[in-house]
């Protein structure tokens, strides 16, 4: 507990945050887009989701075949969701860490290693190829561990060991034990300038965007699919790519595949000069720290502080709703913990504080498939790892609506399909308890009890 004078000043360092998207926040950002405005619609190719996934898929497919009509439609505003509230953490791990892929797919972890890494070298490419600023930066990324029983799983961890003093010269927090610098696994990157970026790219490629355009429904028809959007247009498309995140699918048989999951972010105001000296951190890395609910956090383009993490919510029945998205009691937990692991920050104040859903499975990281004979694909159950991911799904399902095999379509992990959840109450009774059991480990030295070792040996364990 922190005592009254401390309270005070967590209220004084929130009292002036915007409760909006900080990455989104701006004077800068793009004008919306024309809906679709029909009555009748046509395409070769229709991407049904403007965030990562649809971008990139979007993006191939004219890279693919420049000659493809492709339309990209969105229900709200391109990376409005979660795209645009990420910490901006793009990491080359398909599989959400190397110990949970080798866990779940050890015959091929390394050709996964291999294809992640190598997704993430097209994407620093494309980047490239495309001049979009984004502040693409390949840091690489610092595991730190906060508790001693951290110290020997970061000892053995991909990356170059630190012991205390080294970390601590690194990064200047009293609170780290030690650390793990993989320093090309991770890219950090604004990722509202990067879908504004894609966005830029896909148009200038010759796809149609149409925003403010929701999909309410999908039938077969002869030779081709129906979509029809809330205003009534009607869209006669070839194939359908879905990249909808944390949305209820429009393939009602996905929809107990994956749950959606609020992750909350503080954003600081920029740091002084004498404030970033204090902490050091002049390589700049994305940190994450190693307990089960973890903080993850990174420095911006002008040297503010994203605090993100830790106090993951399920909310019962699967519910999105834009009122998640401000939480005070979280807000008022992560400020508590950013000024125990930065001391020498207090008195720095928060400018934004932000929620979003993260679409998660029982695997922790996408799975893919295809509806209608075919026609349609599909990627879905991110875990927060899509802002590289994405891109890899982006071609994953162009290879499935190609038809054609692939080194990506042959791989285990994409042809098979995580344990879907079970429904309500028992999906929200089962997610609370192993919240609340993985709480407890992180308070007693990693060490998981009956429930977190019963779902490992079902293979539905995560260990961050």
């Amino acid at each position: 507990m922190i005592g009254v004078s401390g309270a005070t000043a967590i209220t004084v360092a929130l009292a002036d945050a915007e409760p909006r998207a900080f990455w989104l926040d701006r004077l800068d950002r793009p004008p919306a887009r024309a809906p679709l405005t029909g009555p009748n619609e046509a395409a070769q190719l229709t991407v049904v989701g403007a965030g990562f996934g649809g971008l990139w898929t979007a993006l191939l497919a004219k890279e693919r075949d420049p000659d493809r009509d492709v339309v990209l439609v969105d229900g709200d505003r391109i990376g409005w969701a979660a795209s645009g509230r990420n910490g901006g953490f793009c990491a080359a791990s398909l599989t959400h860490g190397e110990s949970n892929g080798r866990a779940r797919f050890p015959d091929e972890y390394e050709t996964l290693a291999r294809l992640g890494q190598q997704n993430l070298d097209e994407i620093e490419a494309t980047v490239a190829k495309y001049g979009i600023a984004c502040d693409f930066r390949r840091t690489g990324e610092l595991s730190v561990a906060t508790e001693e029983y951290q110290v020997e799983e970061l000892r053995h961890a991909s990356g170059d060991f630190l012991d205390i003093n080294a970390v601590r010269a690194e990064v200047a927090s009293p609170t780290y034990r030690a650390g793990s610098w993989n320093r090309n696994s991770t890219a950090l990157v604004d990722p509202a300038e990067l879908c504004w970026g894609l966005a830029d790219a896909c148009a200038a490629a010759g796809v149609r965007i149409a925003e403010h355009t929701q999909i309410t429904s999908v039938t077969e028809t002869v030779g081709s699919l129906r979509l029809t959007t809330d205003s009534g247009v009607v869209l006669q498309t070839e194939q359908l790519a879905l990249a909808t995140n944390a949305f209820p699918s429009l393939l009602r048989r996905l929809r107990l595949f994956t749950v959606p999951v609020y992750d909350y972010v503080l954003m600081t105001e920029p740091l002084s000069a004498g404030q970033l000296a204090s902490i050091g951190w002049q390589h700049r890395q994305g940190i994450g720290d190693s307990g089960n609910r973890f903080h993850y956090y990174r420095l911006t383009a002008d040297n503010r502080i994203l605090w993100g993490g830790y106090d993951a919510l399920y909310y019962f029945g699967r519910r999105i709703r834009p009122a998640y998205d401000q939480r005070p009691t979280t807000f008022r937990l992560l400020a508590e913990h950013f000024f125990t692991t930065f001391p020498q920050l207090d008195g720095l104040r928060f400018s934004h504080r932000w929620g979003g859903a993260i679409d998660t499975c029982t695997r922790f990281f996408a799975f893919y498939g295809t509806a209608f004979a075919g026609r349609a694909a599909y990627a879905l159950g991110h875990t927060g790892l899509g802002v590289g991911a994405s891109r890899f799904a982006g071609n994953v399902m162009l290879d499935l609506l190609d038809g054609e095999p692939t080194e990506r379509t042959s791989l285990r992990m994409v042809r098979s399909k995580p344990l879907p959840f079970p429904p309500e109450p028992l999906a929200y009774l089962g997610i609370t308890a192993t919240r609340h059991a993985m709480a407890a480990a992180d308070r007693h030295g990693g060490r998981r009890n009956v429930w977190l070792r019963g779902l490992d040996a079902a293979g539905l364990g995560f260990d961050s």
